[in-house]
């Protein structure tokens, strides 16, 4: 079973407010531990929505609208992700509970969702072969950069 950490912004994030060198070391070792424990998949932190852009769809059939960022209500937004395999639910809180404060000062606030694996939305054995064969072209291509 594979879940998303999804770690909240904040003002503090949004406004581009680096983390401290204690928080770093703190995740670091943390990240080591699920290393360690073979079931980390990625971990990143995102750039502040200043930079980013939003694609929207408004309505079906119509041309998708671009909008550049900033966006606002930090709380809705993502400030970073933790993706990890675990064989339970438990365990993935288990794993969620002991990531430190992921903004080092009191804001943090971690979203863990359970990410959906293919088979449990494709019923269609052709579709399923084609998704394979995807896979592991990308991981091929891994391979070589």
């Amino acid at each position: 079973m594979r879940f998303m950490m999804i770690v909240k912004a904040t003002t503090d994030s949004e406004a581009g407010v680096m983390p401290s060198q204690e928080l770093i070391d703190a995740m670091q070792k943390y990240n080591e531990e699920l290393v360690k424990a073979g079931v980390l998949l990625a971990a990143d932190g995102l750039q502040p929505t200043s930079s980013g852009i939003r694609i929207s769809y408004p309505e079906p059939g119509e041309k998708p609208k671009v909008m550049d960022g900033p966006f606002t209500e930090a709380k809705e937004l993502i400030a970073g992700y933790t993706l990890i395999e675990v064989k339970s639910r438990e365990e993935a809180i288990e794993w969620a509970l002991r990531m430190p404060d992921p903004h080092g000062y009191g804001q943090g606030e971690i979203e863990l969702r359970q990410v959906f694996e293919l088979e449990d939305v494709v019923a269609n054995p052709e579709s399923l072969a084609k998704e394979a064969t995807l896979r592991k072209q990308v991981k091929e291509q891994k391979k070589g950069w």
